[in-house]
């Protein structure tokens, strides 16, 4: 029987299981069988993480916070929950065929890229067309690219990838971002780097290269003329944001209008007692490394609290005791 199980390795749940783990409350952490450390681990240089005035990269601070929650005696495990039974006082989590048992759950899964939802993009994934500059940057040296997105992350995308390809195209489809000013204008001052406004792609396109079907192409529309056109590309890098990771506590847990964790106030705790969520799971709004971090401190200490008031009942053996 375990204290608390942490399902999820971003920054809420490496900061859960640091504070659970110097509470002595002895974590186990499933990370994923993937890779752990969510998002920041596809992401370069972190400016706005606190501590670190010069920057930091996203994998580096991950790798950090699992070496100090593993420092103070979580159990980091790179598995998957597949099922989890979250009624009653113990919980269950299902580790495939394994079945851990738990006094409480932290949940904070953090969130998945969103698609586009358009022809070619699943068949041609992996094969021109991407979520991830860090990670498929590399194979696109001397390329034409197109970014589609108008927040930070979209921006981001296209100055990292002006490293490698020759040129880089930001397609959005309005004239209005939801970048902040100064990851636009660095974007805007970047060269290699143009915009497209007022343009939707409806189709991604490949071609024959080498016996594998790639990306040739994309089906622009114009969003105020309707204007179809062609053009010629060799990746495609989809940043329009992420979703929750939430698909294990459908029907379990309480969700907000906007799709998250529903919890109560300012604190981690759901609709089911003894579950807590933190991160992205609970956040429609901000999903920044600090808040989610932050989320993770207040599902720990929630998750304490809640344990030691369920001691105490356990420790009271008769009614002279419960009298004392």
């Amino acid at each position: 029987m375990h204290d608390v199980i942490i399902i999820g390795s971003g920054p809420a749940g490496f900061t859960a299981a640091i504070y659970a783990a110097r509470a002595n409350l002895k974590p186990v952490v499933l990370a994923s069988s993937v890779e752990m450390g969510g998002d920041l681990m596809t992401t370069t240089e972190v400016e706005n993480f606190p501590g670190f005035p010069n920057g930091v990269q996203g994998p580096e601070l991950m790798f950090a916070m699992q070496q100090q929650a593993e420092r103070f005696g979580a159990d980091v495990r790179m598995q998957d929950a597949t099922e989890l039974e979250l009624d009653g006082d113990v919980k269950r989590v299902y580790v495939g065929d394994e079945v851990l048992e738990a006094r409480t759950v932290i949940y904070a899964t953090g969130s998945a890229y969103r698609k586009l939802g358009i022809a070619g993009e699943e068949p041609l994934s992996g094969h021109g067309v991407s979520w991830c500059a860090t990670c498929d940057g590399f194979f696109f040296k001397q390329k034409q690219l197109i970014v589609v997105g108008g927040g930070d992350s979209a921006m981001e995308e296209a100055t990292f990838l002006t490293k490698f390809a020759d040129k880089v195209t930001i397609v959005h489809r309005s004239e209005s971002f939801r970048a902040s000013e100064v990851m636009l204008d660095r974007a805007r001052a970047d060269e290699k780097i143009e915009f497209l406004m007022n343009a939707v792609v409806e189709e991604i396109n490949g071609s024959e290269i080498n016996g594998t079907q790639q990306v040739s192409g994309v089906t622009l529309r114009d969003t105020t003329s309707g204007q179809v056109w062609e053009m010629p590309v060799d990746g495609v890098f989809v940043a329009i944001g992420s979703d929750p990771r939430t698909h294990l506590v459908h029907g379990k847990l309480d969700f907000t209008p906007e799709g998250t964790i529903a919890v109560e106030g300012r604190s981690s705790r759901t609709s089911v007692p003894g579950v807590f969520a933190a991160g992205d799971v609970t956040d429609p709004i901000y999903r920044q490394a600090v808040t989610a971090a932050a989320s993770g401190t207040v599902a720990a200490l929630d998750a304490q609290h809640y344990l030691a008031a369920y001691a105490v009942p356990a420790l009271v053996t008769s009614p002279e005791e419960a009298a004392l």
